[in-house]
């Protein structure tokens, strides 16, 4: 049987990967993407996720969500959204370079649906959220019964040894580390951190990017066209190549051994507003546990072979 799977989005080039694999894959049943606030402003994530979808012809529901972090635009000194989606736009562009979406998103709001489709399943559905976790955290807020309905949530975000937007943060909990810290604190069965440590670990070619390209499908040129620009703006230690971060979260879930070096630990956001405001603690030392349980798995590496051979098989499919 498919997976069932919910996609909590704010597209982003890397989300796009994501989008296209979980919509095409033959093992994952998409139930619904959510979109929140994140890379960009809502409206531009939002038809950013529609053209996603648009282009590779999925019938997937969309639900426009959360349009702000919880608390941290209020104070104009902690998150300044202009700098932020200015730093962003330098990095990622205004829009994807694809066709304006001609679907439109559903009605009903992405927290009523989360809601809704939690409460009426059988604990069986994924959340994959990999951008800022204001959706899932206003969820459990409103409906602290869909915690025991959630079978995993497996994110992208968050670093272990060094962050992207600040030294200590990585930019997802960063844009809303309140949120992040309901989610992580919820009680929820299984957690699975996919970390900056793991995704820079998965990363991508140039020549990668052209075999994508090559594939033929609007999903591997996609794919590939959207990675490519990514390169051009990537700072990593291995030339001509970038991360897909929110793709790794996605290859996880259809197999986790994409994910490598992964370990049981307490894990925790600060979110105190200072210096080290939005990074993630990952306590790895079981040693000092004392009574606590180990509230999430982390990973420190991935498969890199094993992460573009899924790539390719998931992106070479037509709808």
């Amino acid at each position: 049987m498919p997976q069932k799977v919910i996609l909590d989005v704010d597209p982003g080039r890397d989300d796009a990967v994501a989008l296209m694999i979980a919509a095409l894959h033959p093992d994952i049943d998409l139930l619904g993407v959510t979109v929140t606030h994140g890379n960009r402003p809502l409206a531009q994530t939002l038809e950013n996720c529609l053209r996603v979808l648009d282009w590779i012809n999925a019938p997937v529901p969309v639900y426009a969500g959360a349009s702000q972090p919880l608390l941290a635009f209020i104070d104009p000194a902690r998150r300044n959204p202009t700098a932020i989606y200015q730093l962003v736009e330098r990095i990622e562009g205004v829009m994807l370079d694809l066709p304006a979406a001609t679907s439109q998103p559903q009605a009903q709001h992405a927290v009523a649906w989360l809601i809704e489709t939690l409460l009426a399943s059988d604990g069986d559905i994924v959340l994959v959220p990999v951008g800022p976790m204001t959706n899932i955290a206003l969820a459990i807020r409103q409906e602290p019964r869909i915690v025991e309905k959630i079978r995993e949530v497996i994110f992208m975000g968050g670093a272990v040894f060094s962050g992207n937007i600040t030294p200590e943060a990585e930019f997802n909990i960063w844009m809303d580390p309140e949120a992040a810290r309901i989610v992580l604190n919820a009680g929820i069965r299984k957690v699975t951190m996919v970390p900056l440590d793991a995704t820079f670990a998965g990363y991508v070619t140039r020549a990668d990017c052209e075999a994508l390209i090559a594939l033929g499908t609007p999903a591997g040129i996609a794919a590939g066209q959207l990675t490519l620009h990514r390169i051009e703006g990537a700072e990593m230690g291995v030339p001509d190549a970038a991360p897909i971060h929110d793709a790794l979260a996605m290859c996880a879930v259809l197999d986790p051994a994409v994910l490598q070096d992964v370990r049981p630990c307490v894990l925790d956001v600060n979110a105190d507003g200072g210096a080290s405001d939005g990074r993630t603690i990952a306590d790895l030392r079981p040693g000092v546990w004392g009574e606590r349980q180990p509230t999430a798995y982390v990973a420190l590496g991935a498969d890199r072979q094993r992460f573009v051979a899924m790539l390719g098989e998931a992106l070479a499919r037509r709808v």
